[in-house]
């Protein structure tokens, strides 16, 4: 009886710890986007998900794996929109929870990211023809729609400065300034994720930005690292990149682990080679260059901040943008005399001056660029009317 007790621990034993290690799909919620509809499929921790295609009726399906269903969810969960019709619920099998899209068409296209704490599966299916909307709209040159992203906010105070600065305070306060400085000049229309001390999320800020139709989306951040010497101002576009800084900043903005951002190189290959059409990267280096160009003379002028140039990783916040987008570190939080400097008003209220002097540069003198400090012996042609300006740039 003692051998047969112990057999059977040996083998009941590790299949309750297996049981205990899958993951409960807690919530899904969907909204619709200005091209389509956003559904977010949130788990208890990461899971894995193959996905497949059904015909007669048009559907596809996603299957999370080792994953049991929260019973409280709707197992059928009504749409209507032009995309999806429905989309139905299911645990298919003790280990696989099932996620089914009735479509209303067969021409849609699909995006799919993973973003952590809490971990989320987020789907997009948009119609092919909605995702050339924004190659398509008319151009006004009446007003100029810019979005200005405060990074952080609410239950994420962002980095914490030595003495309890806090990242989610200081980039709202410089947003406020950037949205006042244009507040006389009718010809601009700024608009911001938040105004106020409040939680949204990375997938919700650019889609702010794809519904008001902007021409720039521009997220502020303030920089941190665990060396306190760190100092300095960098701007970023959206791109891979093995440079061990830059992807350590771009983990700690998207709240993931360096070892994920590595990983997410092969996932979100296709995706990047997408959207270099989408988020027009030509023009997303040209606008890193101006801003970056105006921050950087303006507080080197009056404060001595280190210049430490146009970089390329990959941020969250970035990806759904459909227009020429940039993430600005604007100084280091973490280091002493920086924190310092951004608890002072007058020193927030230059950067705010500068980025904004940046955008309207960008607008008013667009057959000129001017130069940015580079650290690697790339050439960047970003093309004038009158040929090319090579730039060297930094960290690709």
């Amino acid at each position: 009886m003692l051998k047969l007790t112990i057999l059977l621990s040996f083998f009941i034993y590790p299949l309750l710890i297996w049981a205990e290690q899958k993951a409960l799909i807690k919530d899904i919620r969907y909204y619709e986007i200005s091209s389509g509809v956003r559904v977010v499929i949130e788990s208890t921790n990461y899971v894995e998900f193959t996905k497949g295609q059904l015909k007669n009726p048009d559907r596809v399906f996603f299957d999370i794996k080792n994953a049991v269903l929260n019973k409280d969810i709707k197992k059928e969960i009504f749409l209507n929109t032009q995309e999806v019709f429905r989309i139905r619920i299911g645990q298919f099998d003790p280990n696989t929870v099932r996620f089914v899209f009735d479509l209303n068409s067969s021409h849609y296209n699909l995006k799919v990211i993973t973003l952590e704490d809490p971990f989320r599966l987020v789907i997009d299916v948009y119609s092919q023809q909605s995702s050339r909307i924004y190659e398509q709209k008319e151009k006004s040159l009446l007003k100029r729609k810019i979005v200005i992203d405060p990074g952080h906010g609410g239950k994420d105070p962002g980095a914490i400065g030595p003495t309890g600065l806090q990242e989610k305070e200081i980039v709202l306060d410089i947003a406020l300034k950037i949205k006042e400085f244009f507040k006389s000049d009718p010809s601009y229309d700024i608009i911001l994720t938040r105004d106020k001390d409040m939680y949204v999320s990375l997938e919700e800020r650019a889609e702010i930005a794809n519904k008001a139709e902007a021409d720039l989306f521009i997220s502020i951040h303030t920089n941190a690292s665990p060396n306190i010497y760190s100092k300095g101002i960098e701007t970023y576009l959206l791109n891979w990149t093995d440079d061990e800084e830059a992807i350590r900043v771009a983990a700690r903005e998207n709240a993931i682990s360096v070892n994920k951002m590595r990983q997410l190189k092969g996932e979100l290959g296709v995706v990047l080679a997408s959207l270099e059409r989408e988020a027009k990267r030509d023009e997303s280096i040209k606008l890193a260059s101006y801003i970056h160009t105006s921050i950087v003379e303006s507080l080197k002028k009056s404060f001595l901040r280190s210049d430490n140039g146009v970089k390329q990783a990959l941020f969250y916040v970035l990806i759904g943008a459909k227009m020429p987008s940039v993430l600005l570190e604007i100084s280091y939080i973490s280091n002493p005399e920086e924190e310092y400097l951004l608890s002072q008003d007058f020193y927030r209220t230059k950067i705010a001056q500068a980025i904004a002097e940046g955008i309207i540069n960008y607008f008013s003198k667009s057959d000129r660029i001017k130069k940015v400090k580079y650290t690697k012996n790339k050439v960047i042609k970003v093309k004038k009317s009158n040929g090319y300006i090579n730039k060297k740039r930094t960290h690709l």
